[in-house]
């Protein structure tokens, strides 16, 4: 059975770019930094995805390590994000702290790329939209 996540994002009033989200029982604040308009109050889009790369990255690597047995004793990753011209970059640090073999921590590196979040990233989405029938 396919997981649907469903996010509702409203704008709050705090400022032109603060926006309150709600998404599968959790809530919090989306802003931009004051450079770009903003009041600084939450994480940008940006730094959410960024922030989605690196903890997925940390969730499959632990998944992966738990189901091999692998003395992985804590993963770290830090997620640069650099936006161009050209398109988005997105660099990922990782950090793996355990009595593993070179040879493991390849294959952990290998299981990084695998992660759901970094497979949407180099792979691309669909996006529709439409407009909700509410005109008030």
């Amino acid at each position: 059975m396919e997981h649907v996540t469903k996010a509702v994002v409203r704008e709050a009033g705090s400022s032109k770019f603060y926006n309150a989200v709600e998404t599968e029982g959790h809530s919090f604040v989306m802003d931009e930094p004051e450079f770009m308009g903003g009041t600084d109050l939450g994480p940008a889009p940006f730094g959410l995805v960024a922030s989605a790369l690196g903890a997925c990255t940390n969730m499959t690597l632990r998944m992966y390590a738990d189901m091999k047995k692998l003395p992985l004793d804590e993963v770290d990753t830090e997620v640069t994000h650099t936006p161009s011209k050209d398109g988005h970059h997105f660099q990922r640090m990782i950090k793996l702290t355990g009595n593993l073999t070179e040879e493991q921590r390849q294959r952990l590196l290998e299981i990084a790329n695998k992660c759901p979040v970094h497979k949407l990233l180099v792979s691309g989405a669909t996006v529709s939209s439409e407009l909700s029938g509410d005109a008030s």
